[in-house]
C-alpha cells in the first residue's frame, strides 16, 4: 500500500535539524509535500533549502515566533495540511537531583513547546476544515522510569494533551496523534549509553532498574519512527485520531 495525501500539501516540522523529526522531514519531502523544516539556530547552522525543504530558526518555547514561523510557512509552502512535533530534549538523573531550572526546561521544550505549535497549527489549518497533526511522544509517557527526570512525565502529559486537543479539533476535521517510539538510534539514545555495550544492554533490559528488554531484540531507527507517523499524517489514517502508535518492538508490553 503506498501512503497518499502528501504531494504537493504544506508540511510544518520542529526539531527537524536530526534524528526523528529529520527523518519525518525528509520522509515528507520524499512523498511530495512542501516541507517548513525548524530547529534551534545552532542545529541549523549547516542546513540550506534543497529537496523540497525550507529550513528556519525556531524556539518552540517562544510563543510569539511560533506563531509568526507558522504564518510564514502558510504563505511559503501553505496552506499546511500536516504538522509534526519532534522538538523534545532530555535531562537525565533522579527526579530528586532534578533542579527547578531543570525540571522548567524540559517541561518549557517538551510540553509548552508542543502547546504553542499545536495550537498555532490548528488555527492555521481549522478555517480549511482538515489537517493531520502528530507528535513524537515516548513510551516513557506509559511506564515508570528510573534515571531520566522530568523526561516522562513531559511525555505523558504530551500526549494526553494531543488527546483532549483531537477532541475538541475533530468537528472541524482535523486529526491529532502521537507516535510513541522506544529506543531509537539517534543521538538521545546513545547520550546515555555508558559503553560501547550500551545497545546490547537496552535490548536485554534489566532487572536493577525495572526496565524490561525489547521482544523483536533490535533498536528502531528514525526512519522506523519516520514511517509511523507518515501512516498517521496519510490519506490512509483518515479515520485514525487521539490514538497513541508505540513503535518500540514491544518494550512497553502494550496491547
Amino acid at each position: 500500500m503506498k501512503l497518499t495525501g502528501f504531494d504537493g500539501r504544506g508540511a510544518f516540522v520542529t526539531g527537524a535539524a536530526g534524528g526523528i523529526g529529520r527523518a519525518i522531514a525528509e520522509a515528507l519531502a520524499g512523498a511530495g509535500a512542501r516541507v517548513f523544516a525548524t530547529d534551534l539556530p545552532d542545529a541549523l547552522a549547516a542546513e540550506g533549502d534543497a529537496s523540497g525543504i525550507i529550513w528556519r530558526a525556531l524556539d518552540v518555547t517562544d510563543a510569539d515566533a511560533v506563531a509568526a514561523t507558522v504564518a510564514e510557512a502558510e504563505k511559503t509552502v501553505g496552506p499546511l495540511h500536516h504538522g509534526v512535533v519532534a522538538s523534545g530534549i532530555l535531562a537525565g538523573g533522579a527526579i530528586l537531583d532534578t533542579s527547578p531550572d531543570q525540571w522548567r526546561r524540559v517541561i518549557d521544550v517538551n510540553l509548552t513547546g508542543a502547546f504553542h505549535v499545536t495550537a498555532a497549527l490548528a488555527r492555521a489549518m481549522m478555517p480549511r476544515r482538515q489537517g493531520a497533526i502528530v507528535a513524537v511522544g515516548s513510551n516513557s509517557a506509559d511506564v515508570p522510569r528510573l534515571g531520566m527526570g522530568a523526561y516522562p512525565a513531559s511525555k505523558a502529559a504530551l500526549h494526553m494533551h494531543m488527546r483532549c486537543l483531537g477532541l475538541e479539533l475533530a468537528p472541524h476535521g482535523i486529526r491529532c496523534n502521537i507516535v510513541a517510539p522506544g529506543s531509537t538510534l539517534t543521538p538521545m539514545q546513545t547520550g546515555m549509553w555508558a559503553d560501547a555495550h550500551g545497545a546490547q544492554s537496552v535490548i536485554a533490559g534489566s532487572l536493577e532498574t525495572y526496565k524490561t528488554g525489547i521482544p523483536l531484540g533490535k533498536l528502531a531507527t528514525p526512519g522506523d519512527i519516520a514511517a509511523s507517523a507518515m501512516f498517521l499524517l496519510s490519506t490512509e489514517a483518515g479515520h485514525v485520531t487521539m490514538a497513541d502508535l508505540y513503535v518500540d518492538g514491544g518494550a512497553t508490553l502494550k496491547a
